[in-house]
């Protein structure tokens, strides 16, 4: 018997030779057999193995919805192709051939796997997976059974038998062979394009399946739903997706940030700053890694859209073919029109994915760099943030991370146009040759010219930024001590400081315009240089110049000049992203806080420095801070640091918290981990109600809330305020008194309930028995067993504690009980200095957003920023230009027309390829595709002179265009230079100007806002989108008049597209208008919220609260970034559909002139033209639209930078009244003064007459009204009823100037401008040095301002160089250099130590011996020897007489605040 094993067993199945059994290549393909075999019933056993594992998934009973359709289309697809492959089963059974049954096993196999995969889909469309594309593996299974597809159709089409009708059965298996594709295809397309939404395509934020559990009938509420996620391929195409926020955008319902959509899942801010590594020394990297692949990806996809974007040309010049050959088959021309639809739709639609693609990656970029910004300025140490300042960093937040985000948006153009270049210039070479060269290297020669005017430009940015820096710091410093300015009337002096910034700043602006007008001009007169340059050398080679050539290298050339053109635009946008990166990458290399490196490990006390040396500045600086400390606390110890003002109390507790540099020796703090208690000697209070803002973002335990509110004695103040504890303070406080704020910093600080307490002179701005409370109740027995560390002047205080701390000159002098360093320490007991909450304590209101399209008042108001004659000129030059263009085309096309005419008359009416239109050329049989040379003809002598004449004409259309172009240009950077110029003064002048009550409700980042985004705008982007903006609709104009004029017909499709573009801009530009002011409304918290956070950095490090800091910040920065990206996506919304329209107007163009050609009643010449127009119909019409919008969105800057213009409530300015030398003599006649409408008299009747020369102190409880009479002499609040009268002069009648500078006050908050010493006590410079030491000297303030240098010694930002007390002796060094007949003292001396008080006090007595002084007390020795006392009591005067009459009625409230004094 014979052996029977597998060759002969494979030999059977297969039918082949026994020798070689299972051949791989037979006939020149793949055999059969290997094809069933491997190819087919192989991996097909492997989909039914595979599937099988997944039959067993577990389902989820809570779906409600029916499957997605991608689901349900790979489910049919399964079962059609198990049909098919069983069809065939029967069709081999039927044919009996000799390989039946490997065709029979192959088949059988197919039809298990595909039965077994229908099963598995069934099975995980209930699943998890059915919001999914399901397992990735199942996608594999499929795609290895393709090649036996292919393999098998291709061994088919190679035996004719199969594809014969006389052999029925095998015509039947190639059909069903074939037919098995379809299923394959649709299952691929189902997969990749899964559709995992029904008609809702929604995702809700809050759904798991994605659908709402109960379908709702009404419109869905948008802020719900999540963008994208969860849409069919149909709906992301499209972005039907966006149609119910757009529906909402119509019914005018779109006001707020959450009426938006969630972000998509990849897109939120937390999942972008996850990816996004932390190390961030090479910022570059780090991008690249992050989103470097995706963007690469991306690249591929411009590749595509560049490739498409020729075919354009090439159908074209076959079309005109086509109209010039009068026998040409009408399938010719039909194939032409449906082929440029085809590739105009295809272009449309990649161009449009990759636009909406690359703006994601951008926003997930400027979420993970904004965030990063953020979270360094949290880390980053307290001497290098020194070098920075609060402009410098907020502009790194603004400014600077849009420009590196700009960056991913050009970076793509940077090669995709050089690209676009090297094809072009070939395809001129096939044309010309190498004459070519001679244009071309004009182009290059221009290239070091460009590069010139880039280095030009890119140096006047960077000097720009640093402008807008100064200007930006200067405006922040302004606005913080915007009281001050008013008190002393300085508003005209900084308005001219701010000027002379912005006109540094102007003058930057002005090269950068005028040479990007020099690029413009240069660029749009390059195409006629090249192309008479090329006309030249062609001649000159020996060559004929024909008609044909004219055109077809104009043609060429007008494509080489569009990327040559945008170049330098891109590069520009590049290297000022790389000046910004470098910013950002500077602020990054800042070193970190390192508190592992700071603290030292020792577990036996509480704090301990030893031998510690500290520095405000880096650690390589000279010792300038506290030197050589010792001091050991014991938990729970009351330690008091005394000592006189500037004597290094607030930098013993900045060394404790780490925020100075260590230089030598031991700091150790106790589970420094858990964070301190600080309440600082400047109260940092956060814009949020009073509840917040004590809460510090802890859970709210009734119980201890109370018992801090009572322990801080807020209690009255809450029931004063009119939320209670729910009203809101405005940013740093500026709602609330000094004590307040530093009673609420302090109800801060203890809520936090931490092991150790920093209380830096908490005490300073309360009255008597207000501090003894506070020091009984909170301190003593509240903060009982903590360890308390608390600087103080109040000596009477001292006793209490269990270790005194004496310092002085940055050093610890002694440490002892308080009786052995009280006798060091001059003992003038302090008493009630008291506080009032006199500014409106209402809530802020939030920004308001402007409803609607933009008022024509905001055009009108840019129109006459630009100048009407300027403007007027700007746009007839844009006519000129823009009608010169149009008319060099027609004459072009006229030219044709006229040379075709005389050369068929010349050779009896037979027409040659040489004398098609420029469009027709570029492709033409005698051009591009045979060698130059080939298609030279020569004319005849008269034909040259026709040339020459037609060329002269041309050339002289040109040179004017050229001409126009030049003008269009500099006077349109003139104009925008004029407009910024007249927006930024006007702007600045009524800010200045406003009320104080404007000032203290609004939030200063709203006003910086305005600042430095909106004017940032109004100089650089609204010039940009206009000038483009402008351009389009003229060259949008000019190519309708020129394609009605070509083809009439083309009117009658034009109506109805017209009408579906007016409709579509208009229920698109609703939405997008009010997504933009709520990306500006947003973007306000996210700058305001990051300056408070710089502001109160201190606070927020000490009490370890940065991680719910940077969890706020992104919680704004998402808010913020849902605007953003909905704004872009909208854009693209739009976008898709206009490039419909131009896909429509190219089709009906060439419909028309197949339809045309037929009747023999059209111009080749001037179709030529009118389809090369219409190609780019769809770039202008989206262009228009965008650019319109993009306008309007940054005319939003106008129109809120107009808003502060005119509608700020500003300050009376009349100057009518002539004042007579003053006297001193004040007199208050029943004046009744509230804050504003709806809340209580601040002054309720209030009636005294001060004499000339008196001296008058004023107590009273917080809200009695005390700060109030000074606002209202000031005339900072105008009074309801009554007069003030000074020296018998009614102030209301007098200039707030004449009247501020007769009056001179030392308010309660001391404020410095960064700058000298100089310029703080003296801004405009009246006075000469000498008298300046001499009042230095008076306050003693001599030998710290020689230590710093004299008086051209920095102060530094907001006079952070001295103490708080040294500040209040600078602020009296003012006062005592005004030539004031009436002094006013707020509290002046609150942070100054007794002796030095004591000084003070001599000094003020004997400098204003002969001027009328009102004290409000501080201490009540002060005033003991004043000449009168008033004591006010709920705005009313309650007592007005000498200290002696006062204290001698048992009655009176001053006699008991004298007897608590006593005790």
């Amino acid at each position: 018997m014979r052996f029977f094993g597998p060759a002969e067993l494979v030999a059977g199945l297969c039918h082949t030779d026994e020798q070689n059994p299972f051949p791989v290549w037979q006939d020149g393909h793949i055999s059969p057999c290997f094809n069933q075999l491997v190819l087919g019933a192989l991996p097909h056993a492997g989909m039914a193995i595979f599937s099988a594992c997944y039959l067993g998934t577990t389902r989820c009973s809570l779906f409600q919805t029916a499957p997605p359709c991608g689901w349900r289309l790979r489910l049919v697809s399964a079962l059609l192709a198990a049909l098919l492959f069983t069809a065939d089963v029967v069709v081999v059974s039927l044919l009996q051939q000799a390989d039946m049954y490997l065709d029979v096993f192959a088949d059988g196999c197919a039809i298990l796997a595909w039965l077994v995969h229908f099963s598995a889909i069934a099975v995980l469309q209930s699943t998890a997976f059915r919001r999914t594309r399901g397992p990735p593996l199942l996608l594999l299974l499929v795609l290895l059974s393709v090649p036996n597809v292919v393999i098998t159709l291709m061994i088919y089409c190679d035996s004719q038998e199969y594809l014969h009708l006389t052999q029925p059965l095998k015509l039947a298996r190639f059909v069903l062979a074939s037919t098995r594709t379809v299923p394959l295809l649709v299952y691929l397309l189902a997969f990749t394009f899964p559709c995992i939404s029904d008609a809702g395509y929604t995702l809700y934020i809050n759904a798991v399946d994605g659908s709402p559990l109960i379908p709702e009938s009404a419109e869905p509420d948008t802020g719900e739903m999540v963008a994208e996620d969860g849409s069919s391929c149909v709906s992301r195409l499209f972005y039907l997706w966006m149609n119910p926020l757009f529906r909402r955008g119509q019914r005018g319902e779109l006001d707020r940030p959450a009426d938006v959509y969630h972000l998509p899942q990849k897109l939120r801010t937390n999942v972008v700053c996850r990816y996004f590594n932390q190390n961030l020394l090479g910022l570059l990297r780090v991008l690249h890694k992050a989103f470097g692949l995706r963007f690469y990806i991306l690249g591929v996809l411009k590749v595509l859209v560049n490739l498409s974007s020729f075919a354009g040309p090439l159908l074209l010049s076959a079309l005109v073919n086509f109209m010039e050959d009068a026998g040409a088959p009408v399938s010719t021309g039909v194939y032409c029109a449906l082929g440029l639809f085809a590739t105009s739709l295809l272009t449309s639609v990649l161009q449009n994915i990759f636009n909406y693609e690359v703006s994601k990656v951008a926003l997930a970029a400027r979420a993970a760099l904004v965030s990063s910004i953020y979270s360094k300025a949290l880390q980053v140490s307290g001497s290098s943030l020194a070098s920075c300042t609060l402009g410098e960093l907020v502009n790194l937040m603004t400014a600077d991370s849009d420009r590196v985000v700009n960056f991913f948006r050009s970076f793509h153009e940077l090669w995709s146009m050089p690209f676009q270049f090297c094809i072009t210039l070939y395809l001129l070479y096939l044309q010309v040759g190498v004459a070519f060269l001679g244009g071309l290297g004009v182009a290059l020669l221009l290239l070091p010219f460009n590069r010139f005017l880039a280095i030009r430009i890119l140096s006047n940015s960077k000097g720009m930024l640093r402008c807008k820096d100064d200007r930006v710091k200067l405006m922040t410093e302004i606005l913080f001590g915007i009281r001050v300015i008013k008190f002393y009337n300085w508003e005209p002096h900084f308005t001219q400081k701010v000027n002379d910034s912005r006109k540094q700043e102007l003058s930057h602006l002005k090269a950068i315009k005028y040479l990007d007008a020099m690029c413009v001009y240069t660029w749009a007169a390059l195409p006629v240089v090249i192309s008479i340059l090329t006309f030249v050398t062609y001649v000159l080679l020996g060559h004929q110049l024909t008609a044909a050539k004219v055109f077809t290298t104009l043609a060429l050339v007008g494509m080489l000049v569009v990327p040559l053109n945008a170049f330098p635009w891109v590069l520009n946008g590049i290297l000022e992203a790389k000046v910004s990166l470098d910013r950002i990458q500077r602020f990054f290399k800042l070193t970190n806080q390192d508190l592992q490196a700071y603290y030292a490990l020792d577990s036996q006390t509480s704090v301990l420095l030893n031998q510690g040396t500290f520095s405000w500045q880096g650690p390589d600086s000279p010792t300038d801070g506290e030197t050589g400390l010792f001091l050991v606390l014991v938990q729970g110890s009351l330690v008091v640091v005394v000592g006189k003002v500037g004597c290094g109390k607030s930098s013993l507790l900045a060394a404790v918290t780490g925020e100075l540099s260590r230089l030598s020796g031991v700091v150790y703090v106790a589970d420094r981990a858990a964070g301190f208690g600080l309440a600082a000697q400047e109260p940092w209070i956060q814009h949020a109600s009073v509840r917040d803002n004590i809460l510090f973002g802890k859970a709210h335990d009734p119980a201890f809330y109370q018992a801090v509110i009572e322990a801080c004695a807020l209690s009255d103040d809450l029931n004063v305020l009119p939320n209670g504890d729910k009203t809101e303070v405005g940013e740093n406080g500026v709602t609330l008194s000094g004590g307040q704020k530093a009673r609420l910093a302090l109800a801060r600080a203890v809520y936090m309930d931490k092991d150790i307490y920093l209380l830096d002179d908490p005490l300073a701005a309360v009255d008597t028995d207000v501090a003894e409370h506070l020091m009984k109740k909170c301190i003593m027995e509240l903060l009982k067993g903590k360890t308390r560390i608390l600087c103080t002047h109040r000596l009477e205080f001292v006793y209490k504690a269990d270790l005194v701390v004496l310092m002085d000159n940055g050093t610890i002098v002694r440490t002892g009980t308080a009786a052995e360093i009280l006798p060091l320490v001059e003992d003038v007991p302090g008493s009630p200095p008291d506080l009032c909450v006199d500014d409106d304590p209402d809530q802020l209101g939030a920004e308001q957003k402007q409803a609607g399209g933009l008022s024509w008042r905001v055009y009108r108001t840019y129109w006459a920023a630009v100048g009407g004659v300027l403007a007027a000129s700007i746009l007839m030059s844009l006519l000129l230009m823009q009608a010169s263009r149009n008319l060099s085309d027609w004459w072009l096309s006229h030219w044709i027309s006229e040379l075709k005419n005389n050369s068929s008359s010349r050779t009896n009416g037979s027409t040659s390829a040489a004398f098609s239109s420029p469009h027709l050329l570029l492709f033409s049989p005698g051009g591009l595709m045979s060698f130059p040379s080939s298609s030279v003809q020569t004319f005849p002598s008269n034909t040259s002179s026709d040339v020459q004449f037609y060329l002269n004409v041309y050339t002289c259309i040109a040179v004017a265009n050229t001409v126009f172009t030049a003008l269009r240009a500099f006077l349109f950077a003139h104009g925008v230079v004029c407009a910024s110029t007249f927006i930024h003064r006007r702007l600045l002048d009524r800010v200045l100007k406003a009320t104080m009550t404007f000032f203290d409700t609004t939030p200063m980042g709203r006003v910086l806002n305005r600042f430095s985004s909106d004017v940032y705008s109004v100089d650089d982007k609204l010039p940009f989108v206009l000038n483009i903006l402008l351009a389009t609709v003229f060259n949008l104009l000019g190519m309708l008049v020129i394609i009605s004029y070509s083809l009439p017909w083309v009117l009658v499709p034009l109506l109805p597209l017209a009408l579906f573009y007016f409709r579509t801009q208009r229920f698109y530009r609703h939405t997008s208008r009010e997504l933009k002011r709520l990306y500006s409304l947003t973007l306000s918290p996210v700058y305001s919220h990051f300056s408070e956070t710089l502001t109160g950095l201190g606070t927020i490090r000490a009490s370890g609260s940065s991680a719910r800091f940077v969890e706020e910040n992104a919680r704004r920065l998402e808010q913020n970034q849902r605007c953003l990206f909905l704004s872009n996506a909208a854009a693209q919304w739009l976008d898709i559909r206009l490039q419909l329209i131009g896909v429509s107007v190219v089709t009906g163009l060439g419909v028309i002139a197949v339809v045309q050609h037929q009747f023999d009643s059209v111009d080749p010449g001037l179709v030529g033209l009118s389809l090369s127009y219409s190609l780019s119909i769809t770039m202008l019409l989206s262009g228009l639209i965008s650019n319109f919008t993009e306008t309007e969105m940054q005319l939003v800057s106008v129109e809120r930078t107009e808003e502060y213009s005119t509608n700020l409530p500003i300050e009376p300015q009349q100057l009518n009244a002539q004042v007579r030398p003053a006297a001193g003599r004040l007199e208050f006649r029943g004046v009744v003064l509230a804050y504003r409408d709806g809340l209580p008299n601040a002054l309720d009747g209030v009636s005294l007459v001060v004499r000339p020369g008196e001296k008058v102190g004023i107590v009273g409880r917080t809200g009695s009204g005390k700060s109030t009479l000074f606002l209202a002499l000031f005339r900072m609040v105008e009074l309801d009823q009554g007069e003030i009268l000074l020296d018998g002069l009614d102030v209301s009648t007098v200039g707030l100037a004449q009247l501020r500078s007769r009056l001179a006050i030392i308010p309660q908050d001391p404020f410095l401008f960064s700058g000298t010493i100089r310029e703080n006590l003296d801004p405009c410079g009246r006075n000469p040095d000498q008298q300046l030491l001499d009042v230095l000297d008076q306050c003693h303030l001599s030998s710290a301002v020689n230590r710093m240098g004299g008086l051209d010694a920095e102060v530094g930002e907001r006079g952070k160089c001295f103490s708080v007390g040294q500040r209040q002796l600078l602020c009296l060094a003012r006062a005592l250099l005004t030539q004031a007949k009436l002094l006013c003292i707020d509290e002046a001396t609150a942070s100054v130590d007794q002796k030095t008080d004591k000084l003070l006090q001599q000094t003020i007595r004997e400098k204003f011996h002969d001027k009328t002084v009102l004290t409000i007390a501080h201490r009540i020795n002060t005033i003991m020897d004043c000449d009168r006392v008033l004591v006010m009591h709920a705005g009313k005067v309650a007592e007005f007489d000498t200290p002696a009459a006062l204290c001698q009625t048992d009655q009176s409230i001053f006699h008991r605040l004298v007897g608590l004094r006593g005790e």
